[in-house]
């Protein structure tokens, strides 16, 4: 059941699943949605202690294994809820109406939609932490001025206060994957809570602005936001909020992203 070809590299080491339990922010009574737990390889770990555990696992075989291992024993799967299903077209909050925390070791080519579908929930939701591609992670967590800070970095942080927990070497996976792998942990919520953008439209509208902002990267902002505002006002924008005229994307916060997306939005 190695699963490789949906991307899947099981987490078979006992010490590095011990590791990442310890960062965890684990307390009784809480909702963890797990995304892919393979083999229950985390899912025993997370269990217990009062906590409701809700995975989430698109591959059948995988999915009535699981099933049967709780069935076979309950009392080493206190708590265990599982949902056959792709976690892309599950919604999470027919799944809890409680905060929730999630926790995934996420197929690598995915991790991005996977994102993008979790913060629909952000208002619910008080911890990610997944398991993913370490070049990846480091987009996640970069800062602006960094060569790695892109758009994937500013959606995260605005929902979320992303940080690199762990650097996972290949051989604590099975199969072992090609590419370093690293724990991202993120607590809820990040910037946009000082950012008065609220509203499921207006945080759409401003995150396919941040996106205009970034689709060339070797361009400037002036040339990016062409598509949607003429020169003179961008001009104008840029200089109402102290940016400079040839200020590019990778240099600006999510507070001067706001305040040129409130100047020409």
């Amino acid at each position: 059941m190695s699963r490789q070809r949906l991307g899947q590299h099981f987490l078979h080491d006992i010490g590095w699943r011990k590791r990442i339990l310890a960062t965890l922010p684990l307390a009784a009574n809480q909702t963890w949605i797990e995304i892919g737990p393979g083999h229950g390889e985390m899912t025993q770990l997370l269990a217990g202690d009062n906590r409701r555990i809700i995975v989430i696992e698109t591959d059948q075989r995988l999915a009535e294994g699981l099933k049967a291992s709780r069935d076979a024993d309950p009392t080493q799967w206190p708590g265990l809820e599982i949902v056959n299903a792709d976690v892309l077209t599950t919604d999470l909050g027919d799944l809890a109406v409680e905060k929730i925390h999630i926790y995934g070791n996420l197929p690598y080519y995915i991790t991005s939609p996977i994102l993008h579908h979790l913060f629909r929930w952000a208002a619910q939701i008080a911890s990610i932490h997944i398991a993913i591609q370490l070049e990846v992670a480091e987009r996640i967590a970069a800062h602006p001025g960094v060569r790695d800070y892109g758009y994937l970095s500013a959606l995260c942080q605005f929902y979320a206060q992303p940080e690199i927990a762990l650097r996972i070497p290949p051989g604590a996976f099975r199969p072992p994957p090609k590419v370093k792998s690293a724990l991202v942990g993120m607590t809820l919520p990040g910037a946009q809570a000082n950012l008065n953008i609220t509203g499921e439209a207006n945080e759409k509208d401003f995150l396919e602005f941040v996106q205009t902002c970034f689709s060339q990267k070797r361009k400037t902002l002036r040339n990016n936001l062409l598509v949607i505002a003429s020169d003179k006002r961008i001009h104008e924008a840029l200089a109402a909020t102290a940016l400079r005229p040839d200020a590019r994307a990778e240099q600006l916060t999510l507070p001067q992203f706001a305040a040129l997306f409130a100047q020409l939005v």
